[in-house]
């Protein structure tokens, strides 16, 4: 690379404060990270950008703390969990955002950008490449005022150059991106080579939003009061960069994590490419559970806890496939604790519950597949004796709905004895479970939830007060939140609560139709 005023940093802690000092230098009011769990906002499952907490002052049903901000944010996107394991994709990354409401709009927010990116960070201003909106004349020309010669600015339409809304509705508008290209100097693989190609030559490190419209569920637009600022980038790609790796798993963020599944597994990186796969799972999965976990969310068969076990469950099984048979994911979320504790000191705060929560479901799953896959021998024997070469989808999704066994376990167990699986036919019963469930009463369902995690707490005795006092002190022995049994609540959540003594009466019989009249 060529010299500039400054540096490059090499760590993702420096990059972190780097950027925070340098838009508080800007007169950005630095703010701590939104919960990967929106609060307020019914349209988003997981926060999956620095905007999120931004949307009310946007729209105007908040005022700010100030008009300029800056934060990293945590940000959880379910789009890429099958894609995770590969060398770029992740599920839980840090969004760095500066963010303007109402204030500054297009040229300072490129200045800045240009300025961070080649002044601070030390990038070489000719590898970088931004990208406008079709139409957006005026980014182009401060971009070009920036320094940026017209030939390395592309145009592009909505589906590079456009972002929003975050979840259905929300503010949106046209953005413009910086892409970082890898082998300068090379010839380009065609005449459309360049930001937005295929090839793998470019990656996108920024993304300067334009917020003039709000666009509603049914897609129509209409332009928004004040324009606004929203910016992200992701910390992780600009790490791999600065510190000049091919990969964000070789930076200081994730190496130490691919380090320890290595250990785990007693498997070196680097050597195979199927297992560097499942150790980059394995390493990726664990961060992303210990956040979503230190955020109150509970491993469960519905919305957000599902998601949380699913990726957990999916770092199991691709550890399975290195011989990683005991529990392993505490051991690597050990090691998140130092890289990621001091920026986000919840993380710290929520040690034990994280790995208490992640012990328990280890261990149920591991007894969920010893059962599975117990049972899957027996239906694959029975085939093979048959002259059958396929596992029928009423028989998985039998495994799968009574046992909890899954699909991607059952086919790499035929694939073990030479059989396929009917995924089509699972699909089909899957969808008809699904159906009767939407037919059932909604609440039935939260019932029988419920009741699980009742039967979990059983053994808790509560000793009844009421005989002699109607008031009582008492330490807590249980919590329930969404229908399952956790450690740690939140802010704002329907929490239900196991006390050691209690002067209540017990709700039974009679006396709760008696209280409904």
């Amino acid at each position: 690379m060529t010299s500039h005023p400054h540096p490059l940093h090499r760590t993702a802690a420096d990059l972190r404060e780097l950027y925070l000092a340098y838009f508080e230098e800007k007169g950005h009011l630095r703010v701590p990270s939104f919960s990967l769990v929106p609060q307020n906002d019914p349209t988003l499952l997981f926060t999956t950008a620095g905007m999120v907490q931004m949307k009310p002052y946007f729209l105007g049903e908040a005022t700010p703390p100030n008009v300029r901000l800056t934060s990293t944010q945590k940000s959880f996107r379910t789009t890429d969990i099958d894609e995770v394991g590969d060398t770029t994709h992740l599920t839980f990354f840090e969004m760095l955002g500066n963010f303007s409401v109402g204030d500054y709009f297009k040229r300072e927010a490129i200045q800045f950008a240009w300025e961070f990116c080649t002044q601070r960070v030390g990038l070489d201003p000719e590898r970088l490449w931004p990208t406008v909106f079709l139409d957006d004349d005026e980014a182009q020309q401060h971009w070009e005022e920036a320094g940026v010669p017209a030939e390395r600015i592309r145009r592009f339409g909505e589906e590079d150059n456009w972002w929003g809304p975050a979840g259905d509705s929300g503010p949106c508008g046209p953005c413009s991106e910086i892409h970082y290209d890898l082998t300068p100097g090379e010839p380009f693989h065609g005449p459309t080579c360049g930001p937005n190609c295929d090839c793998g030559r470019f990656v996108e490190i920024w993304n300067l939003v334009f917020m003039q419209y709000d666009q509603a569920a049914d897609g129509t637009r209409t332009p928004l009061a004040r324009t606004h600022i929203d910016t992200g980038m992701g910390l992780e790609r600009l790490t791999a960069i600065a510190q000049q790796v091919d990969s964000v798993y070789d930076t200081d963020l994730f190496a130490p994590l691919v380090q320890r599944a290595a250990e785990i597994a007693g498997r070196p990186y680097g050597q195979d490419p199927d297992a560097d796969r499942a150790l980059r799972v394995m390493a990726e999965h664990s961060r992303s559970v210990a956040f979503l976990i230190a955020d109150g969310v509970v491993p469960g068969n519905e919305g957000r806890g599902y998601v949380l076990r699913r990726v957990l469950r999916r770092g199991i099984r691709f550890a399975r496939r290195l011989g990683v048979q005991d529990p392993f994911m505490g051991r690597i979320i050990q090691d998140v604790f130092p890289i990621m504790g001091s920026a986000y000191p919840g993380l710290r705060d929520a040690h034990d519950h994280i790995l208490q929560t992640v012990a328990r479901e280890e261990e149920q799953f591991q007894r969920t597949l010893a059962v599975g896959t117990a049972l899957l021998d027996e239906v694959v024997t029975q085939l093979l004796v048959d002259d059958q070469t396929t596992v029928p989808g009423d028989e998985l999704f039998r495994l799968y709905d009574t046992y909890g066994f899954p699909l991607e376990m059952a086919e790499e167990v035929a694939a073990d004895r030479g059989l396929a699986v009917d995924r089509e036919g699972f699909q089909k019963a899957m969808d008809a479970q699904s159906q009767r469930s939407r037919d059932a009463a909604g609440g039935f369902r939260a019932a029988r939830q419920v009741s699980e995690a009742y039967r979990t707490l059983s053994s808790l005795a509560t000793q009844f007060l009421a005989y002699d006092r109607t008031e009582a002190e008492s330490s807590v022995t249980g919590l329930i939140v969404g229908g399952g049994v956790t450690e740690k609540a939140s802010k704002d959540q329907q929490v239900e609560v196991v006390t050691a003594a209690s002067p209540f009466y017990p709700e039974g019989g009679g006396q709760v139709g008696d209280l409904g009249r």
